[in-house]
């Protein structure tokens, strides 16, 4: 029989989210129970936990320095070396950004999993303890940052959240999974923005971000990565500014490829000197230009990085 101080020791980073929430009196859901109230949750397991009370936030309120502050808890986990494996728990909203962040500042030779709920615990049918079970029997082997969720384990390049209302609320994007040297510089002083593009959109939201001071702009256009006239100009304002900016889609999945015309369609925009951004989606793309940036990338790297 293996005594408890020789089971291997996983660290469960409590951030809040979905897993955590309860409803209140007004009836809506909110982070009401900790990392700990979770673990006990769960069945006897052959292993020890760690409860690491980080944050109880719902993730859609996570900035850029809450995700750091994720990211840099988990390398003091990984550096400590009685712990075996790291789990984070999560709300689903920002995952596949924390996650791609964790994986880019860590190439971690331990497993990192996150995990979350889309379910609140006081549902009918919460989703959250088997999550976690998954989870710490997940970070026991391997390495690396994986996503358990809904019962499949994901990479976390080119992650996405695909559905608000089932259990397995994740998919990707692509298959690729590219070897990018560590990114280690903190982002939480960053501020990258998000310009959702639609049919004849001009530039307003664009250089309203340059006004106020954003370091890099991700386009959510359309399609393979289109937009119009305008967003190509405002493109050109931002390069001369030197705030690099990146094309990613509002479709969610498949190879984005620059490829239409016609003023401001995708081979246009990559002419006028934006990055096209050929598989990660806005969220993740907000993210790895972000991390590019506090790098000090120059244009070709980042350019290289996305493809």
């Amino acid at each position: 029989m293996t005594s408890p101080q020789k089971l291997p020791l996983v660290a469960v980073i409590a951030t809040g989210g979905t897993i955590a929430s309860r409803k209140g009196a007004e009836g809506a859901a909110s982070p009401a129970l900790t990392g700990q109230d979770l673990l006990d949750l769960l069945p006897p397991l052959p292993l020890r936990l760690r409860a690491v009370e980080l944050l109880a936030k719902d993730s859609s309120t996570l900035t850029l320095a809450d995700m750091q502050g994720i990211s840099d808890e988990v390398g003091l986990q990984l550096a400590d070396p009685d712990i075996a494996g790291v789990v984070i728990l999560h709300g689903t909203d920002a995952m596949e950004e924390t996650a791609l962040l964790v994986r880019l500042q860590h190439h971690a030779q331990k497993p990192v999993v996150f995990t979350g709920a889309q379910f609140s615990a006081d549902s009918t049918a919460p989703d959250g303890p088997a999550n976690l079970a998954h989870a710490v029997q997940l970070a026991l082997s391997g390495n690396g940052v994986r996503l358990a969720f809904g019962g499949q384990v994901l990479p976390v390049w080119g992650l996405y959240k695909a559905g608000t209302d089932r259990a397995d609320a994740f998919a990707l994007a692509g298959t690729a999974d590219p070897e990018l040297p560590p990114l280690p510089a903190p982002i939480g002083g960053l501020r990258i923005d998000l310009i959702a593009v639609h049919p004849g959109a001009d530039a307003v939201h664009l250089d309203a971000s340059l006004a106020a001071g954003a370091q890099g702009i991700v386009l959510v256009a359309l399609g393979s990565g289109n937009a119009t006239p305008q967003i190509v100009a405002g493109v050109t304002r931002a390069l001369a500014a030197a705030v690099p900016v990146v094309t990613s889609s509002r479709v969610p999945e498949g190879v984005l490829t620059p490829s239409y015309g016609g003023g401001g369609g995708g081979h246009d925009l990559q002419a006028a000197g934006a990055i096209h951004s050929r598989l990660l989606r806005p969220g993740q793309a907000r993210i790895l230009l972000a991390a590019l940036i506090a790098n000090g990338a120059s244009s070709d790297q980042i350019a290289q990085a996305f493809a």
